[in-house]
Formats: structure tokens, sequence, C-alpha cells
């Protein structure tokens, strides 16, 4: 088996990267802190001081991320990635960032002989812990080969959307649609609940309505029972959203609803709860001030 090499173990990577471990794959594994790895070191991962050992020891570098600039530190930043990876070593990028970054990252990765697949997923913490992510893949058909079988391992399904950016396109736009839906629906429980409307009520009938995206279901209980417990943080999908409206703005196209939604999230985290589970976003709305 190949040594595998696993950068960014949050609420996500730790996830994947146990999965890959428990199928048998030896681990070497980075993290900022190393508070966030014990668990897989205690189970058999090698853990390495900087990027540039772990590049000297793996054979697929995977990394999860918060941000685009958390990436290209981690790659060519003091011990970066990038000057310690062996050549023709295959780097999966399942972080979510925006294509003309990605195929930076890929001009970055060819320029130190280093193969490279836009992979991020579709899922939170319930699907990473079970497998069940979704690849949303861009790049070379035999580098996707290649990484199948771990895909196969950390998820349930791989869609392979053509080349580099075009996974982290497909990322962008599923993530505008939740974080705007999610606004969308948590504005109408607040606006129906001013008018007098019991909460319970506005579940059963809004939930049972075509307007509303599928996805609120299984949000309902996180929003009914105030269980903000982080399956995907609000300060996250704020950065997805502005990262989407960086796409926009590359391509030229207008995109209002997306704008106004991510303000929406700002101005939670500004008042305290970008740490919370994104569907904190109904509490934000809900207190009057």
């Amino acid at each position: 088996m190949k040594t595998i090499g696993f950068i960014g173990l949050g609420v996500m990577g730790s996830r994947m990267a146990s999965n890959l471990q428990k199928a048998g794959y030896p681990i070497v594994i980075y993290n900022r802190t190393k508070e966030k790895a014990q668990d897989l070191i205690n189970k058999g991962a090698k853990w390495v001081n900087t990027p540039k050992e772990l590049g000297n020891h793996a054979d697929i570098i995977i990394t999860m991320l918060s941000t685009p600039q958390a990436i290209k530190e981690i790659a060519t930043g003091k011990s970066g990635l990038l000057y310690g990876i062996k050549k023709n070593s295959l780097w999966i990028n399942s972080s979510t960032v925006n294509p003309s970054f990605t195929k930076e990252m890929e001009i970055l990765a060819q320029n130190h002989q280093l193969r490279y697949l836009d992979a991020p997923v579709a899922g939170t913490k319930d699907p990473a812990q079970k497998g069940e992510l979704v690849f949303l893949v861009g790049g070379d058909h035999e580098n996707i080969k290649e990484a199948t079988p771990l895909f196969e391992i950390m998820g349930k399904k791989i869609l392979n959307l053509g080349e580099v950016g075009k996974g982290a396109a497909m990322k962008m736009l599923v993530n505008q649609l939740l974080g705007q839906s999610i606004v969308a629906f948590a504005e109408a429980m607040v606006m129906g609940e001013a008018m007098g409307l019991e909460k319970e009520t506005l579940f059963n009938v809004l939930l049972n309505t075509p307007v509303v995206a599928p996805v609120i279901t299984a949000l309902r209980s996180k929003i009914e029972n105030k269980d903000y417990e982080v399956n995907f943080a609000l300060k996250w999908i704020q950065k997805d959203l502005h990262l989407s409206s960086v796409s926009a703005y590359e391509q030229g196209i207008a995109t209002p609803s997306l704008n106004a939604s991510k303000e929406v999230f700002a101005m939670a985290k500004q008042h305290g709860f970008g740490n919370h589970d994104f569907t904190a976003v109904y509490e934000y709305l809900n207190t009057k001030r």
C-alpha cells in the first residue's frame, strides 16, 4: 500500500484520515495543532513536524484545509510541502477553494514535478465519519484512477467533472445554494413566528411544500432544538460564499442574492456565531437587535 500524507485534521479531515487508516493505509499526518492529531497518532499514524517532512514520506498527499491562504502557506511557506515532496507524487486537494486558486495550485504543483487533483467534497461531519462523502473531481483521468480507491474508502460517489477547476467550480455552486437556502428558510421561519404562527406548525407545513430545499428537512432538528454543535461552521460557509462571489466577479456574473446571503452570515459571525454550526443563522435572525 502507498503511504498517504494527510494535512488538515479538522472536523472533516480527521474523519477522512481515520477512514483511510482503518482501511489499512500507512498514514503520515501534519496539522497546525498536534492535539487534533493525537487520536490518529495513538492508532499508529506517523506525525511529522512540517509539511516538507510529510512530503518526504508520502506517496499521495491529501490536503483538507480551511482557506486558500492556509493551503498556500502549507504548500509554499517556510518548510512548505512543495520543497520536500517526492517527484511525480500525487497531491489531492479536497479543500473548498475557488476555481482560479485551484488552477494556480496545479501550476505550482507542475513546476515542482508533482501531479495535482482538484477534489473537494460534498458532505459534512456525519458523512465524513461514515465514509459517505461525494467527491467532486477535476483532473487527469489517470490521476483520478489512481486516487479512486482512496475516494471509495472516504466517500460513496465520485463525480468526474473534467479538468482541474471543474471540481472546485461545482463545489462553489453546491455551497452557494446551501447557504442561500438556509438563509431564505430562516427568514421565513422568523417572519412566520413574528406573525404568530407556532414554530412546529411552520416546520410541518413549510417542509412539506416543494418550495423548500430538501436539505432543510435534515437540518430541522438542529434549528428546532437549538443544537448548534458544528457539522459545518458558520464562518466557513461565509468564507465559501465569499469565494463564490470572487468567482462570479472573475466571470463577470451578477449574483445579488449570493452577496446578500454572504453578508447575513458575515453579520452573524460578527455577533459571535462564527464557531457555531451554520444553521445558527436562524438564531441570529431571530434575535431582536
